[in-house]
């Protein structure tokens, strides 16, 4: 420790570091009028956590940017390992679940509960889409995106909601869509529109669940998202009537922000000019 105080005695100007923190070789320490703590790496209460699915996806990685961002522990979920954790940021864990088993989403919750403490925000952007008429969709093709899009998300939002319930706040968002929220809009995409449809039901079902307690299920509803593979698709259209990522994160940031904290029931739409 001695050590320590005096090369940082020796090397920091006082002038700009009269009260910062910084790391040296990977120790993490405060200095304060030339005084130096080592700073402890333990989790504190005040820090949040938040659970992302779809990490690795064009939505789930501005989301994950967004919510390191703003000081949050982040968990992100992908169903293979990326190799590129270690270097987004030592507040970003990632964790490879396969979101269609209920038993393994389960243990994760409660693993993640057990070395975190609290679930603070869920964001569950992991899903799937499919075109189809009703004359082209059979119920197998129906069945494929309930599993994609409402499997998926609600076997990770069961064990998060009961852990809300439990420790009296959380916010919870699902990510729907314009054809699943409008059925004017689900004309050759009917499967997909099905199964996003049944999000819509199951965040009201929650916020009846959670009325009176300070857990909010929202629905972020984009119309196209300005992504490469729809740019691909769609490429004579207007890219600047579409939302891009980042704009979708930070108006979830926001919904989970203290400032939203009195908005309840919310559908939020992100159409921009679409």
């Amino acid at each position: 420790m001695a050590n320590l105080k005096q090369f940082l005695s020796n090397c920091c100007n006082p002038e700009i570091l009269e009260k910062t923190n910084i790391r040296v070789a990977g120790t993490p320490v405060c200095v304060y009028n030339r005084h130096v703590a080592i700073v402890s790496e333990k989790k504190t209460s005040m820090e949040k956590t938040v659970i992302i699915t779809g990490a690795s996806g064009n939505l789930g990685g501005s989301v994950v940017k967004k919510f390191l961002e703003d000081g949050y522990q982040v968990i992100g979920i992908v169903h293979k390992k990326t190799q590129q954790a270690g270097a987004i940021s030592e507040n970003y864990e990632e964790l490879v679940l396969d979101l269609r088993n209920e038993a393994a989403c389960e243990e994760a919750v409660s693993s993640l509960v057990s070395k975190r403490g609290r679930i603070d925000v869920a964001v569950f952007t992991a899903g799937g889409f499919a075109m189809g008429t009703i004359e082209k969709t059979k119920a197998s093709d129906i069945y494929q995106q309930y599993q994609l899009n409402f499997e998926t998300a609600y076997h990770m939002a069961r064990p998060v909601f009961l852990q809300m319930m439990t420790q009296n706040k959380g916010r919870i968002f699902f990510i729907g869509s314009r054809a699943g929220n409008d059925f004017a809009h689900a004309r050759g995409v009917t499967a997909y529109a099905l199964s996003k449809s049944l999000l819509f039901r199951l965040a009201e079902l929650m916020n009846v669940e959670a009325k009176g307690k300070n857990v909010v299920a929202s629905v972020v509803v984009p119309s196209t998202i300005d992504t490469p593979q729809n740019r691909k698709d769609m490429p004579n259209a207007d890219y600047s009537h579409w939302a891009s990522p980042s704009e979708i994160a930070a108006v979830i940031q926001y919904y989970a922000s203290p400032q939203a904290d009195i908005i309840r029931e919310p559908v939020i739409k992100v159409y921009k000019h679409a």
